[in-house]
């Protein structure tokens, strides 16, 4: 892993949902990050300045203050330009940050700040799909409702209905078809077939309760399917490989923080040592 001195140029951009969310969790990471190294600080009103941000970065390296969905955000806009290879990402956790301590940044706001200064770059695959849409974490086959997590990424300032427009219009580039939770229907039996590297893990015939997918390392994602149960529970079904291909009738899915679909067919594929992402030493 690569190591940072203090003396880095940062592009700090601080998510405006993070902002409304816990202003004094943002004040105390802005002044640590300030007075480690020279930060300069954006405060974008959505999701188009966020991207103009982080496009005129240049030599700096970006550092999220934010939640899951700001990350996701970043590292969208930077795959989808061809640049996330040579950028390293930091960030400091303000909101629901389940996904990135998952990852390994520090949940407190001091210990995350001191790791963007004082931390190393790690490496980490990434799932791509074929409508270019990324994975960071797991996915999961039907979409599991999840309590507290908001339908949009990005709160729009009230008194602003020309940021909302501009929001909703870079959410459908961003994202394939994003559902709201409240029109997703409740999980329930589906009929998949789930291919790895090719070869079928389970058809059509066999009605499964859902499909998880994450990322390891070594280029590798985990599969597991769980077949219906029908009175003693069934043993989940295990697989591991380079790409994933799921097919079925108008299935929905859960790509970290937010829900995708319906669609039909979708195909993963990992990437290995896609992106970087700013760590504790040691980690």
């Amino acid at each position: 892993m690569a190591t940072f001195a203090t003396s880095d140029q940062l592009l700090v951009i601080i998510d405006p949902a993070a902002r409304q969310a816990d202003g004094e969790s943002v004040r105390i990471a802005k002044d640590v990050l300030s007075a480690g190294a020279t930060a300069k600080v954006c405060l974008p009103e959505g999701p188009e300045e966020f991207a103009r941000a982080l496009g005129r970065r240049g030599s700096r390296r970006p550092v999220v203050i934010g939640d899951d969905r700001a990350l996701v955000r970043a590292v969208t806009l930077l795959h989808r330009r061809r640049e996330l290879a040579g950028c390293a990402l930091a960030m400091v956790p303000v909101g629901d940050t389940a996904l990135a301590q998952s990852l390994g940044v520090p949940g407190g706001t001091v210990a995350a700040a001191r790791a963007v200064l004082d931390g190393a770059e790690r490496r980490l695959d990434l799932l791509v799909d074929d409508s270019d849409g990324v994975v960071l974490g797991a996915l999961g086959i039907p979409p599991a409702p999840v309590r507290g997590v908001a339908a949009e990424p990005v709160a729009v300032p009230v008194g602003r209905p020309w940021l909302r427009t501009t929001y909703r219009s870079l959410v459908r580039t961003l994202a394939p078809r994003p559902t709201r939770l409240s029109a997703v229907p409740s999980p329930g039996p589906a009929r998949l077939r789930v291919e790895v590297d090719g070869e079928t893990v389970v058809d059509l015939d066999q009605p499964v309760e859902a499909v998880s997918v994450t990322p390891r390392t070594g280029g590798v994602a985990s599969v597991e399917v769980r077949p219906l149960s029908v009175g003693a529970e069934a043993t989940p079904v295990l697989a591991s490989g380079r790409t994933v291909t799921v097919v079925g009738a108008d299935f929905r899915y859960r790509a970290d923080a937010a829900v995708s679909g319906p669609v039909r067919r979708r195909t993963w594929t990992v990437r290995e040592d896609a992106w970087s992402l700013t760590l504790p030493a040691g980690r």
